[in-house]
This record gives C-alpha cells, structure tokens and sequence, in this order.
C-alpha cells in the first residue's frame, strides 16, 4: 500500500511521488490515492463475513470437541477418583500439576514448530514441513531424562513442594508418589501423538486428531471404571487404577496415530532414519523463536505451579481437592482458547505464507472481534457449568464444594478477558513475532504477580479463591499492553521467504 508523504498534497504544493524510482503521474496517484482510502475503510471493518467465521468456526469447533472430551473425561476422571475421599483427589490433582508442567512443555515446543509449519504449508513447501516437524519430536523428546527424574527418581521431594504448609501433607504425597509413578509410562507416546496431531491441525485437518481422541478417551474411562473400584473382576487399585488407565489410553492413542502416519503420509512426514536430516539454519530459526515461546509458557506454568502450592497451603485437603475440583470443571470451558489460538493461527498462518499482508491485516481484525464475542458466549456457559458442582463433586467435603463452586463463578467472569488474550497471542505467534509473550506476558508475571502473590500468602489471611481474584485481575493489564504491541505489526510477515 503506497502512503504518501505528510504534507505532499498542501496546497499550492504540487510535490512528486515515486514508486520504484518513477514519478508517478496525476491518473496513477489519483488511482493510489483511492486504493489507499479503500484500505484503511477494511481495516476498520470489525467483522468478517459469515463465511470467514465458517471457515474460522470449522478449524475451530473439532479442536474444542476434542478439548472438551478429553475435559469430560478429565471430569469423569475426578468424579471417580472423588468417590475415595478429598486425601485420595488431592494427591492425585497435585502429581497432575507436576505432569502438567512437562504437558506444557511439549505443546509448547509444537506450537513453535506450528508457526513454521503452517506458514510452509501456505507456501507448499514440503521440505519446511519435515523440517518444522523434526524440531518438535526432537525437542519434545529431549525432555524425558527430567521427566524421569520426576517421576521415578525424586518423586516425593518433588511433590512436596506443592503442599508446603497443608496440614494434611503426608497423607497426600502418599497418595500422589503411587500416581505419578505409573503416569511415568506414558511419556514418549504422548509426545509423540502431541507432535503427529498437532501437525495435522497445523494443515488444517482437525477431525481425524478429534476421532483418535474420542477414540483414546472413551477407553480411558472405561479402564477408570474397572480399574479403580475393581469392577467386573478386575482388580480395586484406588489412584493407581486411574494412572494405568491413563498410560493404558495414551499408548491406544499413540498406536493409532502411527498408523495414521504410515498410511497417510501426511507432507510433514519423515522417516525414521532421516530423523537427524536437519537444516541447521532453519533448525535455528525454529530455535530462537521456540526459545522465546518456551520461556513465556513455562514462566506461565511455574507460575500457576507456585501460586497453586500458595493456595494448597491455606488449609488442609477440602481447600486442595477444592480448587483442583474448580479447575476441573473450569476446563469445560477452557476449551474456548485452543480453538480460538489453532483457529487464528492456522487462518494468518496460512495467508502470510502465501504472502498476502495486506489481507492477513484485515483477518487480524476480524478474528480478534470474534474472539471478544464468544468470549462473552463462553463467559455464559461458564456459569451455566456450576450445576455440576454438586453433582460430580457431592461426595467432597462441604468446605471443598464451596471452593469449588466459587471458583467456577470466578473463572467464568474472566473468560471474555482469557480468550481475547487468547487470539492476541495466536495473532502474534502466526507471524513468528514471539517476543510478545516474552517481553509482556512472562515479564508482567516475574516481576509483579509473583511479588504480589508471595506477599498475599504472607501478611494475609485471605482465602485461596480471593488470591486467585487478586492474581488473575492482572490479566486486565496485559490485555491492553497486548493490543498496544500488536498494532506495531511485528507479526505481519512471511517467515518463508526469510
């Protein structure tokens, strides 16, 4: 888009413009001119068209249905489990925090690679696909020596970081050292499903990773009936029938996506022996951005690890299996931010790796207002989640429901807010622009949450839910330091052509 010069066209001035060292005559500024107007008039269009969001909605909905079962069964899973007593559910919930955190790792690295790999399958560049493709599973796997370590070797010390302070702590590290040694044994298949499901999103096709997914869940459910109160013969295993469910399905899970890999051969595909085939410029391209993604998702996840152990040390095993109850509904509609960020980044991704700016600009707009939208939608149905509390959770304590239903009120009210930094952040990463989150988001969180929160935990009596509140309105802060970053534009490039 040609912008001319301010103060070119006062009057009585009649200054030149060139355009690749041509001076441009009146017919041809004139013809520019209007260009440029019509432009700026998109750029101020709101919304997109009911086919644009149709588009949007079709990446969008399988990756959500596919979050949301993989959180009813999360649900089912808590239910059952639940059915042991509020000692059994918080051991079980903080070996998941543990696990969360390598969770976290691995799609992070994916989401990485994602940036490049969806830009290079807008650009139909295959050997950029394989290449995206080698740095996740690589990278993803490089982090199994320390899950090792977690699991198997320093379980207990590990875990008992999470309880500092809870009155009831040694009855629940028993519980969780049981869980998260057996959880050890999903590591590599659910890397490597991460990494193979992911790629295909990143392409754009959401619906065979959906199916698999219905696929590994509906078992893991099954096997958490018979597993952990000992139904039809099977033996009664308590937390650890849960955990070799789990392993039990992500290996179903990882058996399936194999063979979808050999018998597909999607672009990204590589085989084994060329695993080590890398472009090492590319590779540290990849790098430098992951480097930046990793660093603000894992400041993310500590930080949420740190404040969580502050909130297990307010009491004993009602505030524990509380809270971890409220996240667990809450993950009904946390299903919002996957879709909106895979959506938004398969969308940009796409159009900036064919290398149309000027129409990935207008989609930025377009994807960020729907974004505000259904946020409000999901804030709705966030509330409407809360009849659950009783229902999957009665057999808790009271003072653990109590928590648990005034966190779900909580979070809900938050949610216009998370899923708009959502798309933000989607927004950002499509184009590579990575320091955003580094620069903001983890920043804002090392240097004024953390404080904030260690000050709450030590000269307040407040209770786990208000410290939450407390925490959580800074989210308001980064939504505006966010929207202010972005209109720089750092984002709006071609990564394939660098």
């Amino acid at each position: 888009m040609i912008r001319p010069a301010v103060g070119a066209e006062k009057e009585g001035t009649r200054l030149p413009l060139l355009r690749n060292g041509k001076v441009m005559n009146c017919n041809e500024m004139s013809f520019r001119g209007k260009r440029g107007k019509e432009t700026m008039n998109r750029e101020k269009i709101l919304f997109g068209s009911g086919e644009f969001y149709k588009n949007a909605l079709k990446i969008a909905i399988p990756i959500m249905l596919q979050q949301l079962i993989q959180s009813m069964v999360s649900l089912v899973d808590n239910f059952m489990v639940s059915g042991l007593g509020d000692i059994s559910m918080s051991g079980v919930n903080v070996a998941g925090q543990i696990l969360f955190i390598f969770m976290v790792y691995v799609n992070s690295i994916c989401m990485t690679g994602g940036i490049f790999l969806t830009q290079y399958f807008g650009a139909r560049e295959k050997e950029g696909m394989q290449q995206a493709f080698r740095f996740k599973l690589l990278m993803g796997l490089m982090a199994f020596v320390l899950y090792f370590l977690v699991c198997m070797v320093f379980p207990r010390k590990i875990l008992s970081l999470m309880l500092i302070g809870n009155t009831e702590a040694g009855l629940i590290l028993d519980e969780a050292v049981k869980y998260i040694r057996i959880m050890f044994f999903m590591g590599i298949q659910m890397t490597v499903s991460v990494c193979i499901a992911s790629s295909l999103r990143d392409m754009g096709q959401v619906k065979l990773p959906l199916v698999v997914t219905v696929i590994a869940t509906l078992t893991n459910t099954l096997f958490n009936w018979l597993l952990i109160y000992g139904n039809l013969g099977f033996p009664k295993m308590g937390v650890q029938g849960a955990a070799t469910a789990t392993v039990i399905a992500r290996t179903l899970e990882f058996l399936i996506f194999i063979v979808v890999y050999i018998k597909m051969k999607p672009e990204f595909a590589i085989r084994l022996f060329d695993m080590f085939q890398i472009d090492g410029k590319l590779f540290k391209e990849i790098l430098k951005k992951g480097a930046l993604i990793l660093f603000c998702e894992m400041v993310w996840v500590l930080s949420e690890t740190v404040t969580t152990a502050l909130y297990n040390g307010r009491g004993g095993a009602d505030v524990v299996s509380g809270m971890s109850s409220g996240f667990a509904i809450g993950n009904l509609f946390f299903v919002a931010f996957g879709g909106i960020y895979s959506a938004t980044g398969v969308i940009l991704g796409k159009t900036l790796g064919e290398g149309k700016l000027e129409k990935a600009r207008q989609e930025k707009t377009w994807l960020l207002s729907g974004s505000a939208v259904f946020g409000v939608c999901m804030m709705f149905f966030g509330f409407s989640t809360t009849v659950l509390v009783p229902v999957v959770f009665g057999r808790l304590s009271d003072g653990a429901i109590e928590i648990c239903r005034n966190m779900v009120i909580l979070m809900s009210f938050f949610m216009p807010v998370w899923v708009f930094m959502n798309g933000q952040q989607a927004v950002a990463r499509a184009g590579g622009d990575t320091a955003m989150g580094a620069y903001t988001d983890a920043l804002l969180t090392i240097f004024v949450m953390l404080p904030m929160v260690f000050l709450l935990g030590i000269y307040t009596a407040i209770g786990p839910v208000m410290m939450y509140l407390c925490v959580k309105l800074l989210d308001l802060i980064k939504v505006v330091v966010f929207q202010i970053w972005l209109k720089k534009e750092r984002w709006l490039k071609n990564l394939t052509n660098q």
